[in-house]
């Protein structure tokens, strides 16, 4: 039987959901009605007057106090004009469910929600996180119009009656990832997501005339399903739980009036409590090592603790806790490039400054001693930089050389680390680099997620080893994605990190970096073993019209505004130009130049190179003259070079 049918069949034997609304009395009955103004609500349960119980709920919320959200202000909402558009095309059905498929698809009058448009996983998952409810909320607070209210409710109550929990009723858990291809609306993840964004909803339009006493007891039905199956239902690990974790933590904290919300929170608090221990490394790299997810969890472990905080709960975490947070944040500033921009190393996008400072103004509120953060949060005008420049995080393998802080600055974020989980790639040895403004080697980035065989392919074409700043063996991906550090050095004069990892069967691949006199960068290639083949680096230019020289296995940037860098590589039999893309956000990807520079590697002998990437705002970038070479024999223990640039010698060496 194949896979939909099987969901199907027991699908069938279910009964079918009822039109009516949710039970009041049943309700009620989730609710602890001893609470201090539950009272007259509590009085009238006991009588058996639910249908005036629910009304004298809803005056309870109505004047709720005591119990906050750190969400939307809904007495002051911001709704900018793309959630305008996005809360005015909800109203058509044409739903805002991913920024990478624009315009909104049309979900029918009747709503269809298993329509699934393109088969990207993407698509029909992030339906059902419904995103475009909190700024139907926002354009109701702010226009007052009850059109946003009543067609919330309209469509809050659809979802309910359409996607039943009880589907799942008799499906073992193992099932659990097969039954989200047919039946996705319970996926945790998107379940967690609603549990959190409900709240900012409840807390919208609660005081429009839509929000009847009937419907509250349909919202507190559903809100109730979703957080007992939330949880019992956790993701095994990795980023899902922990924002499972956290939007639990926010039903238990929110709606302190269920029975079970103890419970929510402590089973939250828990998770987080444990997992900031394993999924963070010592040195405050989060361990998919992800900077776009790095800070995601970032802002999940700082979520728990201001709701937490909010509602009198802090002590549930212990000090540990905040300072793995802080750690975190350290690390998120140092890889950060003068413009806020964080590499976009696996399946990273391409972050905004306004994006990125929100946060660190948010996390600034933990952390108020930290003068780095202040710095960065308020763009300089108060705090201090870091007394460094140059920073090595040893346990998630990123190694960070500077020579300063602002937009002049030139900075190089290597990587090259443990096999990280799920969204990492194998990519390691690659590096971004910026100078003056402007960053010459960004990473590939994801393009896409995953779905259909089509979706697939083109998300594993910008996971290649061979699309990233490093170096590969015959072409193919990595079969490690665990590398080592051999040195790490950092010094007013210069600094240098040598880096090895077993990359294929018979070779190891040895990177030395060196930021020379803090001005340039040279790389020192060594690729040993038995191994016998086509060994090549590959580099990757930003979107730009290049100076190239195949015959001096060059390339240079012409920018005209004289912020350029030279790029030559020593020691490779030739030069060729490769399909190059990069993707800074979801299913956008822009051509740019892409570089293989081969050696034929010979059994038992090693492949070395050296590359020279010298920034400059020379005329004629190309003019430089540059030359390069190895002083001595390949050694386990170490390395010699000499490069000379425009006549100038720097000699260079590593001993291990």
């Amino acid at each position: 039987m194949n896979l939909i049918k099987k969901v199907l069949c027991v699908a069938a034997l279910l009964p079918a959901l009822a039109l009516r609304g949710a039970d009041a009395g049943k309700v009620l009955d989730l609710l602890d009605l001893s609470r201090p103004g539950l009272e007259k609500v509590a009085e009238l349960h006991k009588q058996g007057r639910d249908s005036l119980a629910s009304s004298a709920l809803l005056d309870y919320f109505k004047g709720r106090t005591g119990v906050k959200s750190v969400g939307v202000n809904p007495e002051k909402p911001k709704l900018t004009k793309e959630e305008r558009r996005w809360a005015d095309e909800g109203l058509e059905h044409k739903f805002f469910v991913h920024k990478g498929y624009q315009p909104s698809y049309f979900y029918g009058d009747d709503i269809n929600w298993q329509y699934w448009p393109v088969k990207d996983n993407e698509l029909r998952w992030q339906l059902h996180r419904t995103k475009w409810w909190v700024p139907m909320g926002k354009a109701y607070r702010v226009t007052g119009d009850e059109k946003y209210a009543r067609e919330w409710v309209l469509q809050y109550r659809d979802w309910i009656k359409k996607n039943p929990l009880t589907e799942f009723k008799g499906i073992k858990d193992k099932d659990m990832e097969e039954v989200d291809n047919v039946y996705f609306a319970w996926r945790p993840l998107e379940v967690c997501d609603r549990l959190e964004h409900q709240i900012e909803q409840f807390e919208l339009f609660l005081p429009s005339a839509e929000f009847t006493p009937e419907f509250l007891i349909d919202f507190l039905d559903n809100y109730h399903r979703h957080a007992t199956f939330a949880n019992s239902h956790y993701s095994a690990q990795g980023n899902h739980l922990l924002f499972e974790a956290q939007r639990v933590i926010f039903a238990g904290s929110f709606f302190p009036e269920f029975k079970d919300a103890t419970s929510w929170r402590k089973a939250g608090v828990d998770i987080l409590n444990r997992e900031i221990k394993k999924q963070v490394l010592p040195d405050g790299v989060q361990f998919e090592l992800d900077p776009g997810y790095h800070m995601a969890c970032v802002s999940i472990f700082g979520k728990a603790l201001q709701m937490m905080d909010a509602n009198g709960y802090r002590g549930e975490f212990p000090q540990s806790y905040l300072d793995t947070m802080k750690n975190m944040v350290e690390f998120t500033y140092n890889i950060a490039f003068p413009d806020f921009t964080l590499p976009v190393f696996s399946d990273n996008k391409l972050h905004s400054k306004h994006g990125v400072q929100g946060n660190y103004r948010i996390w600034r509120k933990f952390f108020p001693n930290d003068q780095a953060l202040r710095y960065f949060a308020t763009d300089g005008k108060k705090g201090k930089l870091p007394d460094y420049t140059s920073r090595a995080f040893t346990d998630g393998g990123f190694y960070v050389m500077r020579n300063g802080w602002d937009s002049t600055a030139t900075v190089m974020v290597l990587k090259a680390g443990p096999k990280g989980e799920w969204h990492n790639q194998y990519d390691n040895g690659t590096f971004e680099m910026w100078t003056n403004g402007r960053n010459f080697f960004p990473d590939s980035g994801s393009f896409i997620y995953g779905g259909d065989e089509e979706v697939l392919k083109q998300r594993n074409w910008f996971r290649q080893t061979a699309v990233h700043n490093t170096l590969t063996f015959d072409d193919k991906n990595l079969q490690t994605r665990e590398s080592k550090l051999l040195k790490w050095e950092a010094t007013p004069q210069g600094d240098v990190a040598v880096v090895e990892t077993p990359g294929y069967d018979g070779l190891t691949h040895r990177r030395a970096v060196f930021f020379v006199d803090k001005k340039f960068y040279v790389i020192a290639d060594e690729a040993y073993g038995d191994a016998e083949g086509d060994v090549a680096l590959h580099y990757q230019l930003l979107p730009c019209d290049p100076l190239e020289n195949t015959v001096k296995k060059s390339v240079s940037t012409a920018f005209a505004d004289g912020n350029n860098i030279t790029l030559r590589v020593f020691g490779a039999d030739k030069m060729e130009a490769e399909e190059g893309w990069m993707s800074p956000a979801y299913r956008v990807k822009k051509a740019r130049p892409a570089y293989a520079f081969r050696s034929a590697k010979k059994a038992g002998k090693p492949s070395r190179f050296i590359t020279v990437i010298y920034p400059t705002d020379a005329a004629n970038p190309a003019a430089h003259d540059i030359k390069a070479d190895y002083k001595g024999k390949y050694s386990p223990s170490g390395a010699t070079l000499e490069v000379t640039v425009d006549g100038k010698k720097y000699p260079l060496s590593y001993t291990l």
